[in-house]
């Protein structure tokens, strides 16, 4: 199972603002690499009214100033707003800063207001996004190359180069990865994503990348008075789920994804994906979920206060972490001899 801590940074106006948020998300970090954590998380959004963070890389450095051990996955990188050039660049000094713990997943994005903002369109994504995962590549050999006419070199190279993995939701996209990435990168969504993926694998005559990984809820806090800490989680939660709504609006003309539109209190607390359990659950929910699985904490979620956000974190590690067994992490495809 592998744990993971997820930062967006958002900071909504009935939040904590993000020059608090920045500094106690690093401290978490470093709390988290000591006890053990193996990955953080970090998105990426633009223009958005609560600030989500626009720069996960710049992000991942300093938090790997930090700490000596968690590994750093975009979840995802917005590849087509890039120049792919200097993404590599970019990639191949957060690779040597973190000394190798670089995982970069890349996403195709949907907002148009984003590819707006960046001079670009949406429906140039998927070329944009497949030509950035080629380029990387050629690019992190460190040798001359041309690229749309333009004299291109790539140095320093990262040591070791980071995978390369296509994250999505469409079946064409999940194919397309078996060809061109390292892996596919779909937490939190239904398995059927993840079948396209491994056949085309197969039909390539890769190795197996096995079962879709078991995910936990997307959102889980840890209380020990669940009631109590529902009731102040919910605007946050509503929240998020307002923004998702109104971008994906934006994008398809309706609200896509999971309660997208009509959500209550009454459908978050029945919801699969966002939990507020007792220690006792969440050692069940874990010990359920077994191997090759992934478990998330969101511990500045929304712009929660740094002192909730860090009681919920001691909490985890009083009566949590100790009875949680180490057990194989999902790999989302990539080799395990070439996973940092």
């Amino acid at each position: 199972m592998e744990r993971v801590l997820i930062y967006d940074m958002r900071a909504p106006s009935f939040g904590v603002p993000a020059r608090e948020l920045y500094p106690v998300a690093l401290d978490q970090v470093a709390w988290a690499d000591e006890l053990g954590f193996d990955v953080v998380g970090l998105g990426e959004h633009h223009s958005s009214d609560d600030g989500y963070n626009p720069s996960p890389l710049p992000l991942a450095c300093a938090m790997a100033g930090r700490t000596k051990h968690i590994r750093f996955r975009t979840s995802v990188l917005l590849a087509p707003l890039y120049d792919p050039i200097k993404l590599a660049e970019d990639v191949a000094v957060a690779q040597l800063v973190s000394g190798g713990r670089i995982v970069l997943a890349l996403g195709f994005g949907y907002r148009p207001q984003e590819f707006a903002m960046f001079g670009h369109r949406v429906d140039e994504r998927w070329r944009r996004t497949c030509d950035a995962c080629r380029i990387l590549k050629q690019a992190w050999t460190g040798e001359p190359f041309t690229y749309q006419g333009r004299p291109c070199r790539v140095t320093p190279r990262p040591e070791p180069v980071p995978p390369v993995l296509l994250g999505g939701s469409a079946p064409a996209a999940a194919r397309k990865a078996a060809h061109i990435a390292d892996g596919w990168f779909v937490p939190g969504l239904d398995a059927t994503v993840w079948e396209p993926y491994r056949e085309e694998c197969l039909k390539l005559g890769k190795p197996d990348p096995g079962d879709y990984p078991k995910q936990a809820p997307i959102f889980v806090w840890i209380s020990r008075d669940p009631q109590r800490d529902w009731e102040w989680l919910l605007p946050h939660i509503l929240h998020v789920l307002d923004s998702y709504s109104r971008w994906t609006s934006e994008a398809y003309g309706r609200p896509v994804g999971p309660y997208a539109g009509g959500m209550t209190a009454e459908t978050i607390r029945n919801s699969p994906g966002y939990k507020v359990l007792t220690p006792e659950q969440t050692i069940a929910l874990a010990e359920g979920l077994g191997d090759n699985s992934s478990f998330y904490l969101t511990p500045l979620f929304a712009g929660v206060a740094p002192a909730r956000s860090w009681e919920m974190l001691r909490l985890y590690e009083r009566e949590v972490h100790p009875y949680l067994r180490r057990s194989p992490a999902p790999t989302w495809g990539v080799d395990p001899a070439a996973a940092p």
